[in-house]
């Protein structure tokens, strides 16, 4: 079980930097050249290596950070349109799943 909430919370972490890129790079920008949104999955990096190496510490702060991009997707999914709204709620969606998990990995894996 704890292995299957590793691979969850760490794929889904991936995979929101990923759509991160990909949709302020090049699928669905604020600007038609880019837009410096782009950025906002650099912060994603810094929980990436505690995750994918197990540390609960960072699964326990990464679980209240993620909020923050949960946020921008719910908000952009309500505002947007188009393909936007899409990769919006494919962001909510990722935020979710690495929640579920980082919060399940944590408390399964606490000293009793």
């Amino acid at each position: 079980m704890i292995a299957l909430l590793r691979i969850g919370a760490g794929s889904s972490l991936i995979a929101l930097i990923m759509v991160c890129l990909a949709w302020e790079g090049w699928l669905a920008p604020l600007r038609p050249q880019g837009s410096m949104l782009i950025l906002k999955a650099v912060p994603l990096l810094l929980p990436l290596f505690g995750i994918l190496r197990g540390k609960r510490y960072t699964y326990q702060w990464a679980s209240m950070f993620i909020l923050i991009y949960f946020t921008e997707g719910a908000v952009r999914a309500w505002s947007d349109t188009g393909l936007s709204a899409q990769l919006a709620l494919a962001e909510v969606a990722l935020t979710v799943i690495f929640f579920c998990c980082a919060i399940f990995y944590a408390k399964l894996t606490r000293a009793h």
